[in-house]
């Protein structure tokens, strides 16, 4: 079943131009990753330090292999040194309860 991982991350002004490229970066490296389906990195609108990676997964153990990956984990620890490890992580799924189907 298809998951999608909400990656949410503060970028201060000042460390856009160096950490954008490293979104990106991450971002080209899934495209050969198994399992991968699709991303997209949002940046939002009333608050501009903010920013939202999209990531679908056709399953949750492909979304945990690629986030424990020696080459995540190495892009991640450069986008760490310039704005700390703070991310907050939200994985959700398709699937509805079966009570909600029926009621």
């Amino acid at each position: 079943m298809a998951i999608v991982v909400l990656i949410k991350r503060t970028v201060p002004e000042d460390k856009v131009k160096k950490v954008l490229p490293l979104f990106r970066e991450l971002r080209r490296l899934c495209l050969d990753r198994p399992g991968y389906i699709s991303g997209a990195t949002l940046r939002r609108l009333d608050k501009p330090d903010e920013y939202l990676v999209i990531s679908t997964w056709q399953l949750l153990e492909d979304w945990k292999k690629w986030q424990m990956s020696e080459e995540r984990k190495e892009i991640q620890g450069e986008i760490g040194s310039l704005i700390g490890d703070k991310i907050e992580y939200e994985v959700y799924d398709y699937k509805l309860p079966e009570r909600a189907l029926t009621e």
